[in-house]
């Protein structure tokens, strides 16, 4: 026998709208529960103010697996630490449990200063979405993104620039699987390498495509983490 199918908790990337999980929702094809978490657009908050926001979001006395994309690592990361005993797993999606970049450590004091325009965004976007992204998609996330404020966008590089959640990562229990992008513009490999480093039972998956890897390769993203979730909800005696 198994236990009851785990509920999928949805962080969402840097956007935090949840609005670019359609893609990745149309693949699952509803095998499983989702509750997708969603950041406020109207408040600039780092990590420390959005982690009790994703807290809220677990289920009560169901199993879940967390599925955090790119920005909400670090999120996903605190949650499994804390050890909810519902909790079967953990999905990090090209993302982080530090500064990916080090090399722009620096520019956080300075992230007020820098511009963020319509124009800067739009070539960032279309850089780590690829060529080869569906029209759709593509129109999706630039969508998406078009509606974030310069100061939300400013806030949440900083975090990133500034987080450093490995001892927490240290903590967690559960299985972990990361989903790695082979053209991952954002997030290099080196950050992968880390998590499995300070985790290493930590099942790194590379997938052929680019950062936006439940947008652009929603199907080979879903195929993963559906059988990572069966998985890791399979009773014992199994």
């Amino acid at each position: 026998m198994t236990t009851e199918p785990p509920v999928l908790v949805l962080l969402p990337g840097m956007d935090g709208t949840g609005e670019l999980f359609a893609p990745f929702l149309d693949a699952l094809g509803g095998r499983f529960e989702t509750i997708v978490v969603r950041y406020p657009a109207d408040q600039i908050l780092g990590y420390s103010g959005l982690l009790p926001i994703a807290r809220a979001a677990i289920p009560v006395e169901r199993p879940f697996v967390i599925v955090a994309e790119s920005f909400s690592g670090p999120i996903g990361i605190s949650l499994a630490a804390e050890g909810s005993s519902g909790l079967c797993g953990l999905v990090l999606c090209g993302s982080f449990a530090r500064n990916p970049r080090t090399a722009f450590a620096g520019f956080a004091r300075w992230m007020r200063a820098i511009p963020v325009n319509a124009a800067l965004r739009d070539i960032g976007v279309m850089a780590m979405v690829g060529a080869q992204a569906d029209p759709s998609v593509r129109a999706l996330i630039r969508r998406t993104v078009a509606r974030l404020s310069p100061a939300i966008v400013r806030a949440r590089l900083q975090a990133v620039l500034q987080v450093d959640v490995s001892r927490e990562l240290a903590n967690i229990d559960v299985p972990i699987l990361y989903l790695q992008a082979t053209r991952d513009r954002a997030v290099p490999r080196a950050a992968a390498e880390f998590i499995r480093q300070v985790s290493p039972a930590t099942n790194v998956v590379r997938i052929d495509g680019p950062h936006f890897l439940l947008q652009v390769r929603a199907e080979a993203a879903a195929t993963e983490i559906v059988r990572f979730a069966i998985d890791v909800s399979r009773s014992p005696e199994e």
